[in-house]
């Protein structure tokens, strides 16, 4: 059996670690660092081997993303990687919760639990040809979750990430979040994408939060992240 992640109260949520792992490894692919002399060791547990991507490059867009530990790390290459300083994760994922409204009365009718439904099934043996049934919960097709995330500005360089966040989520339509992607389940899609700006005077002087995009879909939001003229709006 493989069960469906719930909070205290029984409901379904996507775990921002799971979110941001796919986004992370799906860039790493993408950009073709998950290759064995861009990756390292992060545990070497037998038959529980966790490679990923980290450089001592200072400009390395998904270490400033998604953080850079320091100290000595072995390379899938056999090599050392000496990091001298840890660099700061500049995205945070959290916790994306269900909206229950999206579990509409009719789709209720028709699952195996509350807010979750069983999909049966079936590995055969090609040698006996003898069934292995099994089963897989999962949310509903439909099911919304409220997604968020913040990427901080530490410096100039930072506002160019944003246009990586978003590929990712591009790549993250095209793929799978959570087991069973490659058949069927896990498909998602983004809309209603809001982006709001926080600048210095927003915690400093109480300034309001500056809105740049609401009820968008992925497509403007990566076109905003593109866009040249971003750097001037995120100003203090």
């Amino acid at each position: 059996d493989n069960p469906v992640i719930k909070d205290a109260y029984g409901r379904p949520y996507v775990p921002g670690s799971s979110l941001r792992g796919k986004l992370r490894s799906l860039l790493e692919q993408a950009t073709g660092m998950a290759v064995p002399s861009e990756l390292v060791y992060l545990s070497r547990r037998r038959g529980q081997e966790v490679r990923i991507h980290q450089s001592d490059r200072p400009d390395d867009e998904i270490c400033l993303l998604f953080g850079r530990s320091p100290g000595r790390m072995e390379r899938v290459t056999g090599d050392v990687l000496e990091s001298v300083s840890a660099t700061p994760a500049r995205l945070a994922v959290y916790d994306a919760p269900l909206e229950l409204a999206s579990i509409t009365d009719s789709m209720r009718e028709n699952l195996d639990d509350e807010l979750t439904e069983v999909k049966s099934e079936n590995a055969i043996d090609r040698i006996t040809a003898q069934a292995n049934p099994r089963t897989l919960e999962r949310v509903p097709a439909g099911a919304r979750f409220k997604v968020r995330m913040v990427l901080d500005i530490l410096c100039e360089a930072d506002k160019a990430l944003l246009a990586r966040l978003a590929e990712a989520l591009r790549l993250l339509e095209d793929d799978s979040l959570g087991g069973g992607g490659s058949r069927g389940s896990g498909r998602v899609s983004f809309s209603n994408l809001k982006l709001i700006w926080r600048g210095r005077r927003f915690y400093a002087a109480g300034e309001p939060e500056r809105e740049l995009l609401a009820s968008a879909d992925l497509r403007a939001f990566q076109a905003l992240a593109n866009d040249p003229t971003l750097a001037e709006k995120l100003t203090e």
